[in-house]
């Protein structure tokens, strides 16, 4: 059997072929183009790579036009982990030497002896691999533009205090259209203090706010001719320009996230996984979508529940040695999953009857809330496993039963009664 290691880079890429006995049979440098991508199949098939069996081929990443080649047809391409690379090079060098066609052929080595260990990349659908480049482009756009809302009221408190007051009642406020709008005709506490009525009431239209226009002029007005520390006048006009530069950039994150989310809504409906996914309490449409964007939906990709949930980061991990044992939370895991995972638990509670007795369960056993959290999805995360394995909905009823919930419910006060008497 013949072994493919590909070490890539900007511009060029590396590539060597081993045998079963580890004797290298070629290696060769292509360019990052189309004909590069040419000149590499061109070996491949010298070596006896074809489409009933073709040559399994490592890299050191997941994603590119490279891997999209390679992964056509029945080719198995395994993305390496930078990290576990640089351990199997250790292995054949204590000089700590290091070069291009060199990894390459560490990459070659992993494959043909531990590639057992390895994964290949999930056979995912193209629908499933479209919603899984919007949901990530979204979630990326709305982390971009809650960076630059705190940039923005980071300045704010420096110099302009009134206009996070008046912005306080609503919700996400420097991120809403009215607050920009308002900052746009206003980019100084001055100029904020001379805005009259028709001013403010134009300016509220002008985001699209249609209901309590003139109650909502009328507070802002009175919050912006309150008594406010100021800076001289060169400084506040200076602070000023720097505000209305970082509003731009607002505008544009903002923009950027709400196009995503509309790009989310209308493909992620059309996976036939969606429904089963938005059966569960606490998913809707963009976090549905960021769950089926990072496990796909090749149903041999995890071999049981127990991989999902290790690769989400909800299960925890035992460190035993000697006579030392410990279990923790795991630090290596899908972030993005994670973190869909913790939104997903937050909402569930309010959602979900038997998700919130599991959590208040959790915390009667001395659990924090972010410990809790995590345990719940933890067991979500399995159940949705189930759900899709087996193409059902999910249920509260079967999820936890009445019956269930009351044990668990007057399992917690026992405990709770027990520890006050033994304390009284």
């Amino acid at each position: 059997m013949i072994y493919c290691g590909i070490d890539w880079a900007e511009r060029h890429h590396d590539i060597a072929l081993v045998d079963d006995s580890g004797q290298l049979l070629a290696k060769l440098r292509i360019t990052d183009d189309a004909v590069g991508y040419r000149t590499l199949l061109d070996p491949l098939a010298e070596h006896g790579d074809t489409e009933q069996a073709p040559i399994p081929v490592a890299i050191e990443t997941s994603r590119g036009l490279l891997v999209a080649v390679l992964r056509t047809g029945k080719r198995k391409v395994f993305a390496i982990n930078p990290m576990a690379a640089a351990r199997y090079r250790d292995r054949h060098s204590v000089s700590r030497k290091k070069s291009d066609p060199g990894d390459a052929l560490v990459l070659a080595n992993i494959l043909r002896t531990d590639m057992h260990a390895h994964r290949p990349l999930p056979d995912d659908s193209e629908l499933s691999q479209a919603i899984a480049v919007l949901a990530r482009a979204q979630q990326d756009a709305t982390w971009n533009r809650q960076q630059i809302s705190n940039q923005l009221r980071s300045l704010l408190r420096e110099y302009y205090p009134a206009a996070l007051a008046a912005f306080e009642p609503w919700r996400n406020g420097l991120c809403r259209r009215e607050a920009r709008e308002i900052l746009r005709v206003a980019a100084t506490p001055t100029q904020a203090a001379r805005l009259t009525r028709m001013q403010l009431q134009a300016a509220l239209k002008r985001a699209g706010r249609e209901r309590s226009v003139a109650t909502e002029a009328d507070r802002i007005r009175g919050t912006f001719r309150a008594e406010w520390a100021h800076h001289s006048p060169p400084v506040e006009e200076a602070l000023g320009k720097q505000m209305l530069a970082l509003l731009v950039q607002l505008e544009a994150a903002c923009t950027a996230a709400d196009d995503l989310a509309g790009a989310v809504e209308a493909s992620f409906p059309q996976h036939p996984d969606a429904d089963i996914i938005l059966s569960f309490p606490g998913l809707g449409v963009q976090l549905g979508a960021r769950v089926l964007a990072e496990i796909g939906d090749d149903r041999n990709r995890f071999a049981d529940a127990r991989g999902l949930k290790a690769y989400a980061g909800s299960s925890p991990i035992t460190r035993a040695s000697g006579k030392k044992s410990s279990v923790s939370r795991r630090w290596v895991k899908n972030d993005r999953l994670n973190h869909a995972g913790y939104l997903w638990a937050f909402a569930a509670i309010t959602r979900s009857p038997g998700a919130k007795v599991h959590y208040r369960r959790r915390r009667d056993c001395g659990d924090w809330h972010s410990a809790a959290q995590r345990n719940l999805f933890n067991r979500m995360i399995g159940q949705l496993y189930h759900c899709l394995q087996h193409g059902t909905h999910f249920d509260e009823a079967v999820a936890s039963p009445p019956s269930h919930r009351r044990s668990r419910g007057m399992s917690a006060v026992s405990r709770r009664s027990r520890a006050t008497n033994a304390l009284g």
